[in-house]
């Protein structure tokens, strides 16, 4: 079980936010909090894996999120949620020590793979990545909808079916190999194939 904590002084999103994760039998939200400081204070009587934190907060923003549990030599990993898709915020980010980065528009599979990732100690930190996780794309929404496939899966299929191999496609995509072979494994069953050939054969059928 992954445990998680979230600050974000938007209630809304961030119950949003939670409401998505606890799909996830592996996800568990420990406290949403609505600045920075909470969250922190949180911090020193509770163990959490996983902390999701806007950077534009109240009291204490989120660099003092990622100064402070850095700074404690905590385990506790961070990735800030950010609606600003700027090199510079997101280099400032990393230099802080986050462990990961997400736009808020980004698809929300891309959110619960970055906190796996994240906590398996296996994420690729890579901004065109981030960017490109949040771009629209009114074929990947049509596939979406009658496979639940998301973007990312729907471009590992279109990489498979040229051929290339799960390390090819994790240099590709600026993705950890076992990542990779996760999104393979969930694209096999939503699709309800059992090899490559017939994954090939159902990516032709779909025009990928």
């Amino acid at each position: 079980m992954i445990r998680i904590a979230i600050a974000d002084d938007h209630t809304l999103f961030a119950k949003g936010i939670e409401g998505l994760l606890e799909e996830h039998e592996d996800l568990e939200v420990l406290g949403l909090f609505s600045n920075g400081k909470e969250l922190v204070d949180f911090l020193e009587t509770s163990k959490v894996d996983v902390v999701l934190t806007d950077l534009n907060m109240p009291i204490l923003n989120g660099f003092g999120v990622l100064s402070s549990v850095k700074e404690g030599n905590s385990q506790t990993k961070v990735i800030v949620l950010s609606m600003y898709d700027e090199e510079k915020i997101y280099k400032e980010s990393i230099d802080k020590g986050a462990d990961g980065f997400v736009l808020k528009d980004a698809d929300p599979d891309e959110l619960v793979f970055t906190i796996r990732e994240v906590h398996e100690g296996r994420h690729v930190l890579n901004f065109d990545r981030v960017i490109e996780q949040a771009r629209p794309n009114a074929f990947f929404d049509s596939f979406r909808d009658k496979y639940r496939l998301s973007r990312r899966e729907i471009e590992i299929i279109k990489l498979i079916k040229e051929g290339l191999t799960n390390k090819d496609i994790a240099e590709e995509l600026g993705l950890s190999q076992s990542t990779v072979e996760t999104h393979r494994k969930n694209i096999h069953n939503k699709l309800g194939v059992s090899s490559r050939v017939e994954l090939v054969n159902k990516a032709h059928e779909m025009n990928l």
